[in-house]
């Protein structure tokens, strides 16, 4: 009888953990099919898109808006070529893309230039197929400098071809490095993308980014879930009441 009553606890305890194992393996299925095919969580490590988006804001960007390439999915196996379901990037979006140099880098940058424009910075004015984006000064744009301190930066008010307005801010006024650029004409397949920090943002107007294949696109950033000052520690929960930014939770990123 003790034996019985061994034996049938043992089978129990497997029986609790096989469930246990499967529950696990049916959370990480799910999450990796929501992970590839819907949304997927990344964090803004840098300041290339201020003051639209600030180092230390979570979001969720929809993988199924582009449609899906290799590069929707973890490690970007190479099992086809080109998208399933596609659907072109928009002027205005914000989208998160693999760098076309080693196709792993996660890039996230405005779409600015669609196949076939041609792109031009002069004086600091976008200029798309020949005609100036209309910019209009609003108020300074409070941010930090290379020391920390709190410095006001000039800000516009940009509004492009297709009627999307976003605000972008010159750290440098309208003679910083990209500010001047020859024509871009943008390739077949291929998209032209731009920071809204635009004298502090590695993006087209640079060879080591440049056009950016319609494949390489990973998916639109849409909305803010989480946000913590640059330099604070999401994990220390007990500085939330301080260091989150409550009023940047759940905002749409347009």
């Amino acid at each position: 009888m003790a034996n019985d009553a061994e034996i049938k606890s043992k089978t129990k305890d497997e029986g609790g953990i096989l469930e246990t194992v499967k529950v696990v393996v049916q959370a990480l299925l799910i999450a990796l099919v929501i992970r590839t095919l819907l949304f997927q969580p990344f964090n803004i490590p840098s300041g290339s898109l201020i003051p639209t988006l600030l180092i230390g804001d979570y979001l969720f960007v929809s993988k199924y808006t582009y449609g899906y390439s290799k590069h929707s999915m973890p490690f970007s196996p190479p099992l086809f070529q080109g998208r399933v379901w596609a659907a072109e990037p928009k002027r205005g979006d914000i989208a998160v893309f693999k760098l076309p140099s080693d196709g792993s880098t996660d890039y996230i940058k405005r779409v600015i230039g669609l196949p076939g424009d041609r792109i031009q910075m002069i004086d600091g004015i976008l200029h798309i197929n020949n005609a100036p984006v209309k910019r209009e000064r609003i108020a300074d744009f409070v941010t930090t400098d290379a020391w920390g301190r709190s410095a006001p930066v000039i800000q516009y008010r940009e509004t492009l071809p297709n009627g999307v307005s976003h605000n972008i801010i010159e750290r440098e006024g309208d003679t910083g490095t990209f500010d001047n650029t020859p024509v871009f004409t943008v390739p077949a397949g291929h998209f032209f993308m731009m920071g809204d920090n635009r004298d502090n943002s590695l993006d087209s107007r640079d060879r080591s980014v440049g056009y950016v294949p319609f494949e390489n696109f990973v998916g639109r950033a849409e909305i803010i879930f989480f946000s913590i000052d640059e330099g604070a520690s999401a994990w220390r929960i007990w500085e939330w009441p301080w260091t989150v930014r409550w009023n940047r939770m759940f905002s749409t990123i347009k």
